[in-house]
């Protein structure tokens, strides 16, 4: 049997933690980033490892830790990582996306140093530049409850980190040439649970000698399944065969527990969930990430499968997939509004969550958001947010307010579609520091897109099919909308997103889905403090300096 060894690893290579009576600890990693061979569908291809594994280490912390990461760039490109979820309080220096850092150049090394504050869940980071995401080197994150909040259920007996994705056997260079001139990514290859293919649970659609994952498991044992979609563009359906999900945290906030049998997760989104082995394990049991919401029946020849595996099992799994029905945007619209805020839950500060009483609190900025299919932009192929093209500067943004250097963005995005041709521009959103803003995404697009916020957790309050007016606010959710970072948008619908723009810094507004990101859709929002604030940190020391600065470095 052809299997890849259960991905229930937390990284003690390359790793020290240091504790101090007086602050909070450091934990210090070393990564070294390099491209490596591996075979997720089979035949050999180069992929993005750290530290020469593919999935990357997991960081596995505590509130109010403080990480620090040396990362080494071996490859033939300059490199960011960006840490999808972490807010970085008053210190967007470290949040690794073109508009706040300069890339790190091949062969040189950078090292982040971050406070995971005030901050409990599951998260994951990536390489943020130049499509590198479709080649690998992601990796998850863990906030574990300090020991005074106690979790909102019991200890699981175990731990396992879930990456789901979308994979293609062509480089993430080939893809985004393609993507550049136009050319539709297409259905992938394959897709992949921990960076392995599929178990062979149809030989007509998968091929022999293919490694895929085994989860092993103790019967009677409750697991939680931190489960992250890594991938480029595909949303897609999780389950297990036959155990139920108990769905209890999402990017950062505990959610009022529920069952459900399957979970539809949008690119760049994170579950938890607890599984308890309650079968009788007859045979081992078929986890499945298969993709959603999409209308062709090749997609349906693409399916992630890893293996369940309880130690008394009496044999493999065979038999069909659970099955799913495969283009159903009502059901999952309706699934995700089913996603509440568990608002008596004590998270990273003792207070309970729902003491912040969002629906009760004057919004001060409202922006209408639309994104519309790929469109020729002076001559080329680009997509847009309001009719902008996003061009990122040589020199980062928030260098640029560092050193007071004009001309470089602009602090005019516009808050709706302007009547006028769609332009590249490095147009950005003015925030009002303490302010509260409500954004509309409206996804003009034939796709499913997830739209993810840097810096912050905003409240999930709406989303409907149709085009979003005024009257839309009737049906908001002002009590216990989920707050995360990641919310999907359905083609042909919006979703609209509360956001207390409390932390100071320059936060990236991107499409999670990579070739629309690529393309130009993002935008930052500039939330700046008019007193000094003696707490936001500072430039770092070891600042890369490039652009207009490139003289200082």
């Amino acid at each position: 049997m052809v299997s890849g060894s259960p991905y229930l690893q937390v990284s003690f290579f390359f790793l020290f933690v240091v504790s101090s009576f007086a602050g909070d600890p450091y934990v210090f990693y070393d990564w070294t980033v390099s491209y490596i061979t591996a075979s997720p569908l089979g035949d050999k291809q180069q992929v993005i490892g750290i530290n020469g594994q593919f999935p990357g280490p997991i960081l596995n912390v505590t509130t109010n830790w403080n990480v620090v990461v040396n990362v080494k760039n071996d490859l033939d490109e300059p490199l960011l990582f960006t840490w999808n979820g972490i807010q970085h309080r008053k210190n967007s220096w470290q949040d690794g996306v073109s508009g706040t850092n300069c890339p790190i150049p091949a062969g040189w090394n950078w090292t982040y140093e971050f406070q995971v504050k005030d901050q409990i869940g599951s998260f994951f980071y990536f390489p943020s530049l130049n499509f590198q995401r479709a080649a690998g080197g992601y990796g998850g994150i863990i906030i574990n409850n300090r020991a005074v909040i106690p979790l909102p259920f019991g200890m699981p007996d175990g731990d396992i980190t879930i990456f789901i994705s979308d994979w293609y056997t062509k480089s993430h260079k080939g893809l985004r040439k393609d993507v550049e001139n136009g050319v539709d990514l297409g259905v992938p290859d394959g897709i992949l649970i921990n960076g392995y293919g599929p178990y062979r649970y149809d030989p007509t659609l998968v091929k022999n000698g293919i490694v895929y994952q085994i989860i092993n498991v103790e019967p009677g044992k409750t697991y939680r399944f931190r489960v992250h979609n890594v991938g480029i563009s595909t949303s897609l359906n999780f389950r297990i065969q036959n155990h139920n999900l108990l769905l209890v945290e999402t990017e950062g906030s505990y959610t009022v527990q529920q069952n459900y049998s399957n979970m539809d997760i949008h690119v760049g989104q994170s579950y938890s969930f607890l599984v308890t082995m309650d079968q009788n394990a007859s045979t081992d049991y078929y986890i499945v990430a298969s993709p959603r919401l999409v209308n062709s029946s090749d997609w349906s020849k693409v399916n992630g499968v890893a293996i369940l595996h309880y130690s008394n099992s009496q044999g493999p799994a065979s038999g069909p997939l659970p099955s799913l029905n495969d283009y159903d945007a009502y059901f999952s619209m309706n699934q995700a509004r089913s996603i509440r805020w568990n608002v008596s839950a004590g998270a990273a500060r003792p207070n309970p969550q729902g003491s912040f009483k969002y629906g009760d609190i004057t919004v001060t900025d409202v922006y209408v958001i639309l994104n519309r299919p790929v469109e020729l932009v002076d001559g080329k192929q680009r997509t847009t947010l309001n009719g902008i093209s996003y061009l990122p500067p040589s020199t980062p943004l928030k260098l640029a307010q560092q050193f007071k250097i004009p001309g470089v963005y602009k602090l005019d995005f516009p808050n709706k579609l302007m009547n006028r041709p769609p332009k590249l521009d490095t147009s950005v959103i003015n925030g009002t520091f303490k302010g509260f803003m409500e954004i509309i995404f409206q996804n003009n697009d034939t796709t499913v897109q997830s739209y993810h916020l840097d810096g912050y957790a905003f409240f999930v309050v709406g989303m409907d099919f149709g085009v979003w007016t005024e009257n839309s606010r009737s049906t908001y959710n002002k009590w216990d909308g989920v707050a995360r970072s990641t919310t999907q948008v359905f083609p042909g619908a919006w979703t609209a997103i509360l956001v207390s723009l409390d932390n100071a810094g320059i936060w990236n507004l991107r499409a999670q889905n990579l070739d629309s990101w690529y393309l130009g859709q993002e935008t930052y929002v500039s939330v700046v403090n008019p007193e000094v604030d003696q707490s936001e940190v500072p430039l770092p020391e070891n600042s890369i300096y490039c652009g207009i600065l490139s003289s200082l470095q």
